[in-house]
């Protein structure tokens, strides 16, 4: 069913973008256009008359056309894994050569490895109708993390873009190496709210990687009063923030002039972590703050506007952190991938691993068996 107006969760991270590590993994036709273009970061464009040695060039992955029943897919290795809030399967420019109908469905695969033939797919959108040169957005309800999408296509067509948005919801076991970015998207940290994204997304300074560009990070409209601009982030769980980095990289005309930084604790009351401070352009900000009380969120406020590239937040995760994160990846697990991880990683035996994946959502600590402890509570 295409969501028409139903886009409030496109302001969520892309997990299957490129510029967040996602790959296009297989297709079974690809010959007139590349799969690879399906998750290309930027919107697509068209240039009428180009015809290459297989007919006009497009920037999207189109098939060609079945002569036999039968249907077109791409696999998809999200960047992020995590749970899918929608999907926007856009086909720009493919006017009378799009797909009349789409499904996506999910799936969750335990470490690195080929998801094969037939793993065990949950339906995230249903068989349901798409339109020629739009973006098709479906809600998308199902509550399990997923690190690979499947997108099919009836019978065969082109489709420019496929947006998988969504909460990422990381791997707990890849944080218990000591200090790590709490604020990072790949980490689980969110943008809760902002006061201005009129050029670009929030979402981009905890994203992965530097900024290539001014539009890789966050810039908002110029002020004409007397206030500020602000971004308040959710970070991955409670934890104690030791390094604030304030990247103004790329921005050289359009920098804050200055920022500071507070932290919500444990006790529900703001503390400042680093007092307004003047900011260079251009320029990679690396701040040591002293060890301080543990929180949950922060709020970077700049004065008065501008842009900036990147906002990291090294530090280490509270126990009462990294518990509420094992509980949520493994109560969001699905079955198969929660079964692989208990016989595979933990060495339970099947029956076991069984009885303990059907027990799920366990929720909080108190109802985790002794088993899963370890798994729950990290190294």
């Amino acid at each position: 069913m295409t969501a028409t107006g139903m886009t409030e969760f496109t302001t969520l991270p892309d997990l299957a973008s490129r510029r967040l590590g996602g790959s296009v993994i297989a297709a079974n036709d690809e010959l007139f256009a590349e799969k690879e273009n399906l998750i290309t970061p930027q919107a697509p464009g068209f240039r009428p008359h180009t015809f290459g040695h297989r007919g006009q060039i497009y920037d999207g992955w189109e098939t060609r056309r079945r002569r036999r029943p039968g249907y077109d897919h791409a696999i998809v290795r999200l960047g992020l894994p995590g749970v899918v809030s929608g999907v926007v399967v856009d086909t720009s420019f493919f006017a009378g050569n799009y797909p009349p109908e789409i499904s996506v469905e999910g799936a969750g695969i335990e470490g690195y490895v080929d998801p094969g033939a037939d793993p065990d797919w949950t339906t995230l959108v249903p068989r349901s109708p798409a339109g020629g040169d739009q973006a098709n957005a479906y809600l998308v309800t199902s509550s399990i993390r997923v690190t690979h999408v499947r997108l099919t296509i009836y019978p065969d067509g082109g489709v420019a873009r496929l947006r998988v948005h969504g909460q990422p919801v990381p791997d707990p076991r890849l944080l218990d190496v000591g200090v790590v970015d709490l604020a990072a998207l790949e980490n689980g940290g969110t943008v809760l709210d902002c006061s201005n994204r009129f050029y670009s997304a929030p979402t981009n300074l905890i994203s992965p990687g530097h900024a290539t560009s001014m539009g890789d990070g966050w810039e908002t409209a110029r002020r004409r009063d007397d206030g500020n601009d602000w971004v308040h982030f959710g970070l991955a769980a409670s934890g104690v923030v030791r390094l604030l980095e304030l990247d103004t990289s790329c921005f050289v005309g359009n920098a804050p002039g200055a920022a500071q930084v507070r932290g919500l604790g444990m006790d529900g009351r703001w503390l400042t972590l680093l007092p307004r401070t003047a900011l260079l352009r251009d320029t990679r900000h690396r701040f040591p703050l002293p060890s301080g009380p543990a929180v949950t969120q922060l709020r970077m406020d700049v004065f008065p506007d501008g842009g900036m590239a990147r906002v990291r937040a090294f530090g280490t995760l509270t126990t009462e952190g990294r518990t509420a994160l094992g509980l949520r990846w493994f109560d969001l697990l699905p079955a198969s991938a929660a079964m692989q991880v208990l016989v595979g990683s933990v060495g339970l035996p099947v029956a076991e691993a069984r009885h303990l994946t059907g027990q799920r959502p366990f929720g909080s600590l108190a109802g985790v068996p002794a088993e899963l402890r370890p798994l729950v509570l990290g190294a």
